[in-house]
């Protein structure tokens, strides 16, 4: 039997894995969710006809695309139920020494911890719109294609969608990665001495502090404000949870400075945290403590 399948199709979903998976977790916010849907896309690709597949990563693009925008109706409705405030699944790694061009054009596709929060307020066709083009350099035909609209009508998406997530962020973003990187220092540094006045300096006046313990570990159900506020609580909860073997360790959470903080002992992370910084001063903080958002995540493996 003669197989006249193109010689490189079979292999085209593997060679575009990463990228789908990146695409798939842009839109829904969660590793899990995002291999529910690759394993789905894998079995549409191989019952496909891939002898009519012209451009099997466009075709692979589509199909993710319309399983997350199916997925992003029924996740929205679980996240309304969610205890307190749902944040998405955070992408951490470790760098050290210094960046290289594979790192540094990985970092250019990341999208912070705050930007995918905002990106929940959005419809599902606005999401979709906006993370293909403005993330991914998608082209509008292409993206029509996957939510069935008109070229256009994927363009008026992604504009609306533009202007709400410049609407529903708060000022902060486009800072340096070096003073990003000091304030999460100072930050750090701040709250392992419970140093109040030094949490003050480095938090904006009107910080909004948000946290996601999906009533497994306990967190705060709304935002907290003022920098007042956060800085107490900070140390407080410093002083009450953290113990000698408790460490913090500086990290990449979605491409941006952050931190983690692990038991030395039982080799365990207890928490991720992103900021958002304008002027050398935090104006948002994220932090997941959900263990079940924190089981992919390795410890600092330094001291």
């Amino acid at each position: 039997m003669i197989d006249d399948q193109p010689p490189a199709a079979p292999d085209a979903f593997e060679a575009n894995r990463r990228y789908l998976g990146s695409v798939a977790y842009r839109l829904l916010g969660s590793f899990t969710d995002a291999e529910d849907v690759l394993q789905d896309a894998w079995l549409r690709w191989q019952a496909a006809d891939r002898s009519t597949v012209a451009d099997p990563r466009a075709f692979l693009t589509t199909v993710v695309t319309r399983l997350c925008y199916d997925q992003l109706g029924s996740a929205r409705a679980r996240r309304e139920a969610y205890y307190g405030e749902w944040l998405p699944e955070p992408a951490v790694s470790y760098a050290d020494g210094p960046d290289t061009p594979a790192d540094l054009a990985e970092r250019g596709e990341s999208v912070s911890l705050a930007l995918l929060a905002v990106l929940e307020q959005l419809s599902p066709a606005e999401r979709a719109a906006f993370v293909l083009h403005d993330v991914f350099a998608v082209g509008f035909e292409e993206i029509g294609a996957s939510l069935d609209r008109s070229p256009d009508a994927a363009r008026q998406l992604a504009s609306r969608a533009r202007r709400r997530v410049k609407d529903g962020s708060r000022r902060g973003g486009g800072t340096g990665t070096a003073e990003h990187r000091q304030a999460v220092e100072a930050f750090a540094a701040a709250s392992s001495r419970g140093d109040i006045l030094a949490l003050m300096e480095v938090l904006d006046p009107d910080v909004v502090w948000h946290s996601d313990g999906g009533g497994i570990v306990r967190a705060g159900v709304r935002p907290i404000h003022g920098a007042d506020r956060v800085s107490r609580m900070v140390a407080g909860l410093v002083a009450k949870w953290f113990t000698p073997d408790t460490a913090i360790g500086h990290a990449l959470v979605n491409g941006e400075p952050g931190l983690v903080w692990y038991d030395r002992a039982g080799g365990t992370v207890g928490g991720v945290l992103a900021f958002t910084v304008t002027d050398g001063r935090i104006t948002e903080a994220y932090v997941v403590v959900n263990p079940e958002k924190l089981g992919r995540i390795s410890p600092v493996t330094a001291p």
